[in-house]
């Protein structure tokens, strides 16, 4: 079998293309991820994603469980009845596979299944897009950029120039990865490649209008297309709330999400007043944005109306289950540029304890818990994301801290989970590299694994991919319960909870963080999944929601790590007339834990907060 390296090389060679175009271009649409001859969101294949045919067709997670993406529990629960409304016609593809099997002869099925094939199938295409614009088959990377641009299908120009732009950075940068083939690839950097991108204009694609008021870097091309925000009858309204933010209240977190449908049919649900409204949606093959609703509004997309309150929600096309195959170059890059300029403008700290995966979301009350959902999964790289966002994870400390990071590396850390099939929910998903590890009840590789009473009320955490029940992830920071061997226990959950962790080759590294234990003399103390104020500070005009504890017991004896510190605060928006909408403040004052996978709340009253 032909090795990726030396496929790159034959491929770059045969049709004149510069290697480094081909390996950056590859980076960029699969991070050489050769994905098992699947299909995209966008029906694209292999590692060069040669598109075929129409998007699979899948149902968007907002629609499938039974969680309320709004999460307040003053209002009747937002459960829109019925399946995802499909387009009347499926979005245009440039059908790229098919043109590869015309200029290399080689077949459709040999071009989706084996990665040297589709490799050469997308040298032959770059190649036939250089001789179309007139460009000469240069030796130089920098005369490729307008090939480049086309290879990304974009029908702006501005798309087409940031997928370029992407390309020619990740040329300058270089790249090392361990794809899913597990044979290393790499490309060096070349830091002097500037490229002559007067060949765009010979791609004739119209502009892009940038609407007013979108909210993005100017480097990103942003499209606006808005979520409606319409009455329904009966009182009832969608499919978002209008607010001041962060006049009103300050923006602390940025949610990350996956769409589990295919881009179009998402932008079609988020047009929608009867359904849901989120504030960007992001493409997978080529990392385009979409804004939907503003910043300064609040969205129904987190399940919990605290968090969505206080946060902005960002979809990314993809599927938690196949995650890590299409969870792209190009949309990583996208969205570390959009999240960095949010938390640069809202002042909100680049760490996982204000970054948050909507699986790291609490149930708003203890009925709640187990309907929460769980994207976007043990594939999201958040190493590599923060990386990208220029906020590296990395030790604070030494053997003896007693807190820890999470932080496997994402290529060798393999978990096997099952439940990626839905045909076969118990056989084992594709060897796959993951941000997630195992928690276990003893110091044992076969030790059964931790608990989540909330998750799983009567039975016992599985191995299937949807379920974190006994996962940390990478960013993640515990309290060091015990250290055994290559064994480390943190507790989670109000339990030990084993991982391996050796010396040699650790999934932790020391982190020093604030930590919140209980005040002397509590046997325990609850814990909460949203920061409300005290019923005294409601207004007479304003019910009061009652402080009801989940169902788990934080003990006297364990510690937790503290990410953030706050004062109760509710936003009261019942109704369609946004001047009714109040801003309730108490002066309870809240520490934010990571309890378990998910944040969670405890009352400062509680606990003592101390440097670990």
């Amino acid at each position: 079998m032909t090795t990726m390296p030396k496929a790159f090389a034959q491929a770059a060679k045969k049709h004149r293309v510069p290697e480094r175009v081909l390996l950056a271009v590859s980076y960029l649409e699969s991070r050489w991820d050769c994905n098992g001859g699947g299909p995209s969101t966008a029906a694209g294949f292999g590692p060069m994603h040669l598109t075929d045919g129409p998007a699979p067709a899948r149902s968007h997670h907002h629609l499938d469980g039974d969680e309320d993406p709004r999460g307040d529990d003053s209002r009747p629960p937002l459960r829109p009845a019925g399946r995802a409304k499909r387009p009347s016609r499926p979005p245009a593809s440039p059908h790229t596979l098919e043109r590869a099997a015309e200029l290399t002869g080689t077949s459709r099925e040999r071009l989706r299944t084996d990665p040297a094939a589709n490799i050469d199938g997308g040298a032959a295409l770059l190649a036939d897009y250089q001789q179309a614009l007139g460009a000469p088959m240069s030796d130089d990377p920098a005369d490729w950029y307008g090939a480049v641009a086309r290879y990304a299908g974009a029908s702006t120009e501005e798309e087409a120039a940031a997928f370029a732009d992407e390309v020619y950075a990740v040329i300058r940068e270089g790249a090392t990865r361990v794809p899913d083939t597990g044979a290393e690839v790499r490309l060096a950097p070349s830091p002097d490649v500037r490229p002559s991108r007067t060949w765009l204009s010979r791609l004739d694609l119209p502009r892009l209008a940038r609407a007013d008021g979108v909210d993005a870097p100017e480097s990103l091309p942003c499209e606006w297309i808005p979520a409606p925000y319409q009455e329904l009858g009966d009182g009832k309204y969608g499919n978002h709330d209008l607010a001041d933010r962060p006049g009103s209240q300050a923006i602390q977190y940025i949610v990350i999400h996956d769409t589990e449908t295919p881009y179009d049919e998402t932008i079609g649900l988020v047009q929608n007043p009867k359904r849901l409204g989120w504030h960007y949606t992001l493409r997978s093959h080529d990392g385009h944005l979409a804004q939907h609703v503003r910043t300064k509004d609040v969205g129904w997309h987190a399940g919990n109306w605290y968090v969505n309150a206080k946060s902005i929600g960002l979809e990314h096309e993809g599927f938690l289950a196949t995650g890590g195959t299409w969870y792209t170059e190009a949309m990583y890059r996208t969205s570390a540029k959009l999240v960095r300029h949010l938390a640069d403008k809202y002042g909100i700290p680049l760490d996982r304890a204000h970054i948050l995966g909507h699986d790291n979301v609490p149930g708003l009350l203890p009925e709640k818990v187990a309907t929460m959902h769980e994207d976007p999964g043990p594939y999201w790289d958040w190493a590599h994301f923060f990386d990208l966002m220029g906020a590296p994870f990395g030790p604070d400390g030494d053997a003896t801290t007693a807190t820890v990071m999470i932080l496997p590396d994402y290529d060798r850390n393999r978990p096997v989970y099952t439940g990626c099939d839905d045909q076969n929910p118990d056989a084992a998903c594709p060897p796959h590299g993951s941000a997630s590890i195992w928690l276990r009840t003893e110091p044992r590789a076969d030790a059964p694994l931790v608990k989540d009473i909330g998750k799983h009320p009567t039975g016992e955490s599985t191995t299937s991919v949807y379920d974190h029940a006994a996962r940390a992830v990478t960013g993640q920071r515990y309290v060091v319960a015990e250290r055994r061997d290559d064994w480390t226990a943190i507790w989670y959950l109000g339990q030990k909870a084993w991982f391996h962790n050796p010396a040699a080759d650790p999934v932790a590294v020391p982190s020093r963080v604030l930590i919140a234990t209980p005040r002397p003399g509590l046997v325990s103390i609850p814990v909460y999944g949203r920061a409300y104020p005290e019923p005294e500070a409601y207004p007479p005009d304003v019910p009061a929601l009652p402080l009801v504890p989940l169902q788990y017991t934080f003990p006297a004896g364990q510690s937790y790590t503290v990410g953030l510190t706050t004062t109760g605060e509710y936003y009261s928006a019942t109704t369609f007339d946004a001047t009714r909408h109040r801003v309730v403040r108490g002066t309870q004052e809240y520490h934010q834990i990571q309890f378990g996978h998910r944040v969670m709340f405890v009352k400062s009253d509680d606990v003592v907060v101390t440097h670990a």
